[in-house]
Order: C-alpha cells, then sequence, then structure tokens
C-alpha cells in the first residue's frame, strides 16, 4: 500500500496572545474539519495562549494523533519560515509579518484578526487582501465578510487565491527618487 501523502497546516499567532483562536482551533469540530478536507498534520504555534484544559503543555511542546491527524502544539520558535514553508495552508492571527512572509512564499493563507487588540489595525489589514483575493479573512465570531474558521477551512482547498505580487526591491528608491527630484 502506498502511503498517503502528507497534508501540513501551520496555525500561529506571533509573539502575542490570543485565547480564542487556539482555543477555536483546538475544537473536536474544528480538528474533524482538518481531517475531512484532507489535513494529515495540523501543527500549532500557541505564543503565549491559553489552551484548553486537556491540551495544556507538560514541557515544549504536545503530539497527540486525533483521528488520522497528527496534532503537534508549542509556544515559541525563533524563526516560523520554515513552518510556513512546509505548510500547504497556514492560518494566522492578522499580523502584518506573517501575512507577508505566508504570502511571498506563495502559501494559501486564512487570517483571524484579533479584536482584542487596541486598534483595529488587523481586521483593516485582512478587509483589504481578502477583498483582493489574496487571503481569505475568518473570525472566531460571526461578522460580516468574514467567514467562520471551518468555512474558511474548507474554502481553502477548492478556491484558488489571487498571487500575491512578488516583492520588488526598487520601488522604495524610486519613491526617493521622484520626492527628490531625481526621476525623469
Amino acid at each position: 500500500m502506498v502511503p498517503s501523502a502528507v497534508k501540513r497546516a501551520f496555525v500561529t499567532v506571533g509573539s502575542t496572545k490570543f485565547d480564542a483562536l487556539i482555543q477555536q482551533v483546538l475544537t473536536d469540530v474544528t480538528l474533524q474539519t482538518f481531517s475531512n478536507n484532507g489535513f494529515t498534520d495540523l501543527v500549532i504555534q500557541a505564543g503565549n495562549s491559553a489552551l484548553p484544559a486537556s491540551w495544556n503543555l507538560i514541557g515544549e511542546d504536545v503530539r497527540r494523533d486525533i483521528g488520522g491527524l497528527t496534532v503537534t502544539v508549542w509556544k515559541f520558535k525563533t524563526s516560523l519560515s520554515e513552518e510556513i514553508e512546509r505548510a500547504d495552508l497556514v492560518v494566522s492571527h492578522a499580523g502584518s509579518g506573517t501575512i507577508l512572509d505566508t504570502l511571498r512564499a506563495g502559501k494559501r493563507l486564512i487570517v483571524v484578526p484579533n479584536n482584542t487588540l487596541l486598534d483595529n489595525h488587523q481586521t483593516e489589514l485582512a478587509e483589504a487582501l481578502h477583498e483582493r483575493g489574496h487571503l481569505v479573512a475568518a473570525t472566531v465570531e460571526p461578522r460580516w465578510l468574514f467567514r467562520s474558521l471551518g468555512e474558511a477551512i474548507a474554502s481553502s482547498t477548492t478556491q484558488p487565491g489571487v498571487p500575491f505580487p512578488p516583492l520588488d526591491s526598487t520601488a522604495f528608491s524610486r519613491i526617493v527618487d521622484e520626492e527628490m527630484g531625481f526621476a525623469d
């Protein structure tokens, strides 16, 4: 028998605390949604977020097999780029650094803005990139425009996203040249 291919999802909250996202991801319903959509591995970077009681970390990480879905939970690593590269789907808080890293890596992305933060910048960024088709905006609570996390996971496997434009390292120097009057 030929082993099935690994399909990996990576969930990250970055350096913040986002209890609602982590707790939603670790519900039986969401774990089943990942499994039903062909995911075999789920890696979760929980940061300082509170985990459901049954998932409390002992030491640095926890690894469990739940009905064919291998779930690994850990707090922090110095870099998330390797996890993003290995993922078929990234589910993230709406931090701009993680969004850019994921989109530049050409990965499917679901963002869930953390509405407990002081300003609304995560929601604004998620809405703008969602409307352009670069990512899927989701929420742990029902909200206009945003899908539920389960709906977003299901749609991420069937609906292609709009590729993010490549990095243009000359854009900044062009703007400076134009502002300084050096441009033609």
